[in-house]
């Protein structure tokens, strides 16, 4: 098994959600990556979602955008992004890690020889917010070819015979994203949602965790009823723009979602 399936057969023993923290890679600072995914395991992340900066987001709201376009700013490109990984993996080599972002990035170079650079920095899978299934297939291939997980999403919109594809090639886990609309709307009706998580996880056999609207502790435990774990992230991105000292407030912000979770 790879780092994300250990990491959920774990969390399934001990009978806990997955907290899966979501930031920017370069932002706050190019010089922050790293601290901060280190001050996010310390805190509870059981997964962490590292941004791939994108210079058009057009899943991200306002908060993710401008912070993609800080760290592009800085020069945060790929390469960067997987250096940071590579650091990372110095010193914690169990927690899985997932580059969330969009296809143009990793298609220019290609799916076989991204998967190879991405596996060898340490990256466990990667999650392409425009990369729809049914156009997946070459890089599901090299991915595999490779052990690079690749993350699919689902959506309230989704029908039930995409939800049937998407439970047949689903590997890691699946993304619920909770409502139809771009990150950091404030919009999330958590009934509505988990009503909705419970008919997903019926056909997806790896775990489902939601994300989008996940702010706080309320509805991180709110929504974890249902979802094996949740994702928060422009609620951190927001917590790190202008912060003195990046890495104590990602595990600020993080330590009360751990502790609602666990409770």
């Amino acid at each position: 098994m790879n780092r994300i399936d250990t990491r959920f057969a774990r969390l399934k023993a001990e009978g806990r959600k997955a907290l899966i923290p979501f930031f920017t890679a370069g932002d706050p600072s190019l010089e922050a990556t790293v601290p901060v995914m280190h001050a996010l395991t310390a805190a509870g992340a059981d997964v962490i979602e590292l941004g791939v900066p994108f210079s058009d987001p057009m899943a991200d709201g306002p908060t993710i955008q401008r912070s993609s376009e800080r760290a592009l700013g800085r020069g945060a490109g790929l390469s960067y992004v997987l250096e940071c990984v590579r650091s990372f993996r110095e010193h914690d080599a169990e927690t899985p890690v997932v580059l969330m972002g969009y296809l143009n990035p990793i298609e220019i170079r290609g799916a076989s020889r991204f998967a190879q650079q991405a596996v060898a920095a340490g990256v466990d899978g990667v999650l392409l917010v425009d990369l729809p299934p049914e156009e997946a297939a070459e890089f599901r291939s090299a991915f595999a070819r490779e052990g690079l997980t690749l993350i699919l999403l689902a959506a309230p919109t989704t029908s039930d015979a995409r939800l049937a594809l998407l439970g047949e090639q689903a590997s890691g886990y699946l993304y619920y994203v909770s409502f139809a609309g771009v990150t950091g709307a404030d919009r999330l009706d958590t009934a509505v949602a988990t009503e909705r998580l419970h008919a997903i996880r019926g056909h997806s056999a790896v775990p489902v965790v939601a994300g989008f609207g996940i702010k706080d502790a309320a509805s991180a435990r709110a929504m974890a009823s249902e979802a094996d774990g949740v994702v928060v992230g422009s609620a951190l991105v927001a917590a790190l723009d202008g912060a003195s000292d990046p890495a104590t407030r990602a595990g600020e912000f993080l330590l009360p979602l751990r502790s609602a979770l666990d409770r």
